[in-house]
């Protein structure tokens, strides 16, 4: 009777487990909806509009995550559902917002820059889903602590910051857009390299925080409601450039061990 109960459990989770939960989904649908729009926006030349509703796709796959693991509705139908909606708002989207602002301007200064600028867009698109594969097919190997590769959504934040900043100051000519093709070609390869970022899946909502780091974060508010478009791209710049330095610095660290005189017998 024993094993016949826990059969029926076990059957029951695995249902559990293949079902489909209404309200994480229902975010996930909402951010694959701000990635569509983005979409729209950018193509009717509203750039602004499209960087913002990057943001609220990165607010809103935060949450999905997080929904689901706090009522326990965690499913494998949820997963690849969250991983298809981040193919089209981390990857298609900004790369379709950043050819549409700039990188097709590319070909008014000849055949070989425009086909560089859509060759670019297409290696984010490409990076993001690579990215998300491997995270995918390695997520239960995965630590807590560090991402392997720049996250999708960073990546998506320092693409949109730098389209919405170059948009609102109005910057054109062909250094601004090799700068625009270097920001995003530097994404996408960050994306598929075996470097590690910082990850904050282990922050929990009732750890106790000092009262410096509290007051850190209505000031950190504050700036980016000062200019949304300068501190965001700032703010994902640090983070984009944090694995690249954490990673130069522990090389620096293990060269500075190694020419360390030995000690004396």
């Amino acid at each position: 009777m024993e094993a016949n109960r826990r059969k029926i459990e076990r059957g029951r989770d695995q249902i559990r487990k293949r079902g489909i939960y209404l309200f994480p989904n229902l975010l996930t649908s909402a951010a694959l909806f701000a990635g569509f729009y983005a979409i729209v926006a950018g193509a009717d030349g509203e750039f602004a509009r499209a960087a913002v509703s990057l943001y609220v796709a990165m607010i809103l796959d935060a949450l999905d995550g997080r929904v689901a693991r706090l009522t326990g509705t965690e499913t494998e139908f949820g997963r690849q559902y969250d991983s298809l909606s981040d193919v089209i708002a981390f990857g298609l989207a900004p790369a379709v917002v950043t050819y549409q602002w700039g990188l097709k301007h590319m070909g008014d200064f000849g055949w070989v820059w425009d086909k560089i600028g859509w060759v670019i867009a297409f290696l984010f698109a490409v990076g993001t889903a690579l990215r998300l594969a491997r995270y995918t097919a390695r997520g239960s190997t995965s630590g807590k602590n560090y991402f392997e590769g720049l996250p999708c959504p960073a990546a998506a934040g320092f693409v949109a910051g730098f389209v919405w900043l170059a948009a609102e100051s109005q910057w054109s000519g062909l250094p601004v857009l090799m700068l625009a093709g270097l920001v995003t070609l530097a994404a996408a390869v960050l994306m598929c390299v075996r470097i590690a970022y910082p990850s904050f899946k282990h922050f929990a909502a009732n750890r106790r925080l000092r009262f410096t780091q509290m007051a850190a974060i209505p000031v950190c508010f504050a700036l980016i409601a000062l200019d949304p478009p300068r501190m965001l791209f700032t703010l994902f710049g640090v983070y984009v450039g944090l694995g690249p330095g954490l990673l130069l610095w522990r090389w620096m660290g293990k060269n500075r061990r190694g020419r360390m005189p030995k000690p004396a017998d």
